[in-house]
């Protein structure tokens, strides 16, 4: 662990739209530094992706993103980050993506240049390496193509870098649906930490040559699978939000690599990168239900520098376009907070505990998303001096505030849940702070036809 400490210690200092080290744009933006912005989220209707199709598909883009310029400059908009989620045809083969980078900012230019409009564009290519099986994370020729897209994107105007990794998601899947948490707590951990360090080195490096932003990761594939499982009663929702705190040690290693901010919308492990890195967050909450459904949609509004939706069709609804809806539905959010700020410590307090309030109670994934909750957690996480041992500390704290919650009234849950946590108590204590201790134990239940360990450096 390169953190020893936090960087935000007082319970008021996490607070939406600050952080303690803002991030800067080339537009002019500045993430952290007191004002929110709303980040839009969106992806194509249902059509073939491919070079032959490009004009098609450059014209979807051209409008989702002329549209919601339009209405954001309607709505007097100060600024609006678009993330550019590629799909699958665009990182496999990344002319397309380029393409439509150039798109999209030569549009983000006009409208900056003419109205003094400041946008960014995130730019976020999959991660392709699971198409082979087992994944091949360091030797996997997708790698190459994703690093292409990073690469030319950035000169075709991606701003910020970012990434929905995968690094072991081929045993977390399985993990998840036994609710076996030692097998969660392996594969973000252990080869999750190991795949961040070598993916994120590269990511910053190029970030660095191309004078962009390295923003910075998502567990979206571990976390948010589990809170969806959860919320549809196929697993405990304490052992989702157990998943959540675990995947902290994961997508912090973006920052000890050099990730900048702001992190991804999808990682609701956003405040924990927040206290403990100081880095701005993304975060999306209620307005991502057209992709999920989560119990956190106000919640996780308490620290955000940006606030986004999720991924949004472009399909035509009453009132317009689902993107430019959703972009109007964000800045109406983001004025409100914004307009909180200006009133003052007080009013700002006052809002951020409201957020909270209404969400914290009901479910312990929102629990541990509290600002309080977060400082509580993640100060035991920087005690230790491997992620190893800070997830399995972060874990057993967390274990320990649903548990008192529960007690004295203030969160609801059910006997059923409420068995799960000697049980899980139980198996985190098992789980040695050693490493190679840890993958000793492990080996013995890993199917080797799902995972390659010497592709993670084992």
């Amino acid at each position: 662990m390169k953190y020893r400490d936090l960087c935000i210690q007082a319970i008021q200092e996490l607070r939406f739209g600050h952080a303690p080290h803002p991030v800067g744009t080339r537009r002019g933006l500045v993430l952290g530094g007191g004002e929110i912005y709303p980040e839009l989220n969106f992806t194509l209707p249902p059509m073939t992706v491919s070079w032959e199709t490009l004009r098609e598909v450059r014209a979807q883009y051209h409008q989702i993103v002329s549209d919601a310029l339009r209405r954001g400059h309607e709505l007097h908009a100060s600024g609006i980050v678009f993330e550019f989620e590629t799909l699958l045809e665009m990182t496999l083969d990344p002319r397309i993506g380029v393409a439509l980078l150039e798109t999209m900012d030569a549009l983000c230019e006009e409208w900056f240049q003419k109205h003094g409009l400041r946008t960014e564009i995130r730019l976020t290519p999959n991660d392709t390496r699971d198409f082979d099986r087992p994944p091949r994370m360091r030797t996997s020729p997708h790698l190459d193509r994703m690093f292409e897209l990073f690469e030319r994107g950035a000169a075709a105007g991606g701003d910020l870098l970012s990434i929905e990794s995968t690094g072991g998601k081929e045993l977390h899947d399985d993990a998840l649906l036994l609710c076996d948490i030692k097998g969660v707590t392996f594969s973000l951990a252990v080869l999750g930490v190991r795949d961040m360090r070598h993916l994120w080195g590269r990511i910053v490096e190029v970030a660095r040559r191309c004078n962009r932003v390295p923003a910075g990761d998502t567990a979206c594939g571990f976390a948010n699978t589990a809170m969806v499982l959860a919320e549809k009663g196929f697993i405990p929702r304490i052992f989702a939000a157990l998943v959540r705190v675990i995947s902290v040690v994961r997508t912090l290693v973006a920052c000890e690599e050099g990730a900048l901010g702001p992190s991804k919308d999808c990682a609701y492990e956003g405040p924990y990168l927040k206290a403990i890195a100081g880095i701005p967050i993304s975060m999306e909450g209620k307005t991502s239900a057209c992709a999920h459904s989560s119990p956190v949609g106000n919640v996780a509004a308490a620290c955000c520098d940006l606030w986004s939706n999720e991924s949004v069709q472009n399909v035509k609804l009453l009132g317009g376009f689902a993107p430019t809806v959703y972009l109007e539905q964000l800045v109406y959010d983001v004025r409100f907070m914004n307009r909180a700020t200006k009133d003052g410590p007080a009013t700002a307090g006052k809002v951020q505990e409201l957020l909270v309030e209404s969400d914290v109670h009901y479910d312990p994934q929102a629990l541990v998303l509290a600002p309080e909750h977060v400082i509580t957690i993640a100060r035991e996480m920087v005690k230790e001096p491997t992620h190893l041992a800070a997830a399995r500390r972060g874990a057993l704290t967390a274990l320990g505030l649903i548990e008192a919650a529960i007690a004295d009234g203030r969160l609801l849950s059910s006997e059923r849940e409420n068995a799960w946590i000697p049980r899980l108590r139980d198996e985190l204590g098992e789980i040695p702070d050693d490493e190679g201790a840890f993958v000793a134990q492990m080996l013995p239940t890993l199917d080797a036809t799902k995972v390659t360990l010497s592709e993670y450096g084992l």
